[in-house]
């Protein structure tokens, strides 16, 4: 069986890439870029959301669409890899969704729904990975945070079960592996849930300052992100999320995450320690 990564050298690919090695398959990663791809150490294709060329997935049995960042007609871009994989006689495909998917009331999910939708259309057999937030979307600003003292946000005291990329790139490379995790749908987050104030407190302890959560209106954390150079649309979608973290969008006690990994997910103590 021939594994297939897309958006191989992002993050999450990249950790997919690793995961899949660690369990002795050799799986083709596809990047728009191949030479940014060759320290992976496994086959190279070249391949780009927005064309999606069939022959790239030439005698691949299994896709791993990791959905796109560019947030540029997402959803536009999956279809494209979708019928893409369809054209070059892909037997399955796992994805990278969102969780609670068509429940999710975020702004973000739709795109996600979108593609689960078009992945049913199509008459592909698929595994679909509903991953919760990932705990790094937290860490990529701790610099800033201890210099000030604070950690902004809009979800008030709503509680997130994040986990860290690993935990689903660990995901991802069971279900590839496994065709007996076909037409299955699965909710993924973290073990532990978390709040705001949680996450200051767990930084504090690291890295031995005073660090506090400050809650924000949905509205004033949007201004503060267009503040710190974020586009203003992708500024409202993300503080749409975290206002709908606050409601309950990102929490999920189920376990799942750690049943199908074997092992309990990165707690966010160990993440933080790693991002300092």
């Amino acid at each position: 069986m021939t594994i297939a990564v897309t958006g191989a050298t992002g993050h999450l690919g990249r950790l997919a890439i690793a995961a899949l090695k660690a369990r002795g398959a050799r799986p083709v990663a596809l990047a728009r870029d191949p030479a940014k791809a060759a320290d992976l150490g496994v086959e190279t294709r070249a391949f780009d959301y927005t064309s999606a060329d069939p022959a790239a997935l030439k005698g691949i049995d299994t896709l791993v669409l990791v959905s796109s960042n560019d947030f540029n007609d997402r959803a536009g871009q999956h279809r494209k890899v979708i019928a893409a994989a369809k054209a070059a006689g892909v037997k399955r495909l796992v994805y990278t969704s969102i969780l609670k998917g068509d429940a999710s009331p975020m702004l973000l999910a739709q795109d996600h729904i979108a593609t689960e939708a078009a992945i049913r259309d199509a008459g592909l057999p698929a595994t679909i990975l509903r991953n919760g937030w990932y705990t790094e979307n937290y860490t990529g600003a701790l610099g800033a945070a201890v210099q000030h003292g604070a950690i902004i946000g809009a979800a008030g005291e709503g509680r997130v079960n994040s986990a860290a990329r690993k935990d689903y790139a660990e995901a991802i490379a069971v279900t590839a592996l496994d065709a007996a995790h076909t037409g299955k749908t699965y909710e993924l987050a973290g073990d532990t849930a978390h709040s705001g104030a949680d996450f200051a407190a767990a930084v504090a302890k690291a890295s031995g300052k005073p660090v506090a959560y400050v809650p924000m209106s949905q509205a004033d954390y949007a201004r503060a992100l267009q503040g710190f150079g974020l586009p203003e649309g992708f500024a409202q979608v993300l503080a749409d999320s975290d206002a709908q973290a606050g409601k309950g969008a990102l929490a999920d006690d189920s376990r799942t995450l750690s049943r199908l990994i074997g092992r309990p997910t990165t707690s966010i103590a160990d993440t933080i320690a790693a991002a300092l």
